[in-house]
């Protein structure tokens, strides 16, 4: 999916930390960061970097204990936890690593939710369709415990889009997936992105996965940095290559004269 310039969330000197006893754990070190919209983004790192952290805020999940957050306009850091459901209902969607489907609720039923929530009168029709996207149709009846993980998965993501989410958060999604069910879900989930045109933003540790990503960041012991990806990093090595290739050696300069 192509951005665009509109930039649709946006932090500023973002800081997070919580008071442990008689000492203060700092999670987020003062960090900035913009997305445009219909980008796709990468936060990579290692367990405890404070990848997760960083995406609750963003989510509107978690507030800052400083600095700003903005998702498409809103001030989410100046929002009660009313006003931040609002917007995450009106503009954004979830996709977690352990699904959390109700189990109650048919594939269907599970899909429809957010629709029936934000009082979408199309709700049944968009969970079908969804379903069928993602190659579930079939199983629309069926519960959670009647379907493997990927099945599952597939759910979650119906359920993420129905909305039409101008973002989507994903922590992990294919972390608990087999390679091959991981990478059919991969495929579905940007597949659906450039589809819909949802800004994408996703937490893994799979490298394949960040790869196909506009933009990766590095999240490192709270600090935030931006990863140059491998495309962008090939093609410079590629013109260094070129440029080499074309410039005349020092020895055939010499013979010159």
């Amino acid at each position: 999916m192509k951005s665009n310039s509109e930039i649709i969330l946006k932090v500023s000197e973002l800081t997070k930390s919580v008071q442990l006893e008689d000492k203060t754990l700092v999670l987020l070190q003062p960090l900035n960061l913009s997305v445009n919209a219909g980008e796709t983004l990468a936060i990579v790192g290692s367990s405890g970097s404070g990848k997760t952290t960083l995406l609750s805020i963003l989510a509107g999940l978690d507030i800052p204990t400083s600095g700003q957050v903005y998702l498409k306009n809103h001030a989410l850091h100046q929002f009660n936890e009313e006003e931040r459901s609002q917007v995450r209902a009106n503009h954004v969607g979830f996709i977690f690593q352990q699904f959390l489907l109700i189990n109650s609720l048919t594939a269907l039923e599970n899909v429809m939710l957010p629709a029936e929530l934000a009082n979408l009168d199309d709700a049944k029709e968009r969970g079908l369709e969804l379903l069928s996207q993602v190659g579930l149709a079939e199983r629309s009846d069926h519960y959670p415990s009647q379907l493997s993980g990927g099945e599952q998965q597939r759910v979650a993501i119906a359920r993420a889009f129905i909305s039409q989410p101008d973002v989507l958060f994903a922590d992990e999604p294919t972390g608990n997936l087999d390679t091959k069910t991981g990478n059919h879900i991969a495929d579905l989930l940007f597949e659906l992105n450039e589809k819909l045109g949802t800004t994408l933003i996703l937490v893994t540790h799979d490298p394949k996965l960040a790869a196909r990503c506009q933009r990766q960041v590095q999240m490192d012991s709270g600090f935030l940095s931006e990863k140059l990806s491998e495309k962008v990093s090939e093609k410079a090595s590629e013109k260094e290559n070129i440029i080499a290739a074309t410039e005349p050696s020092t020895s055939s300069i010499s013979q010159v004269g």
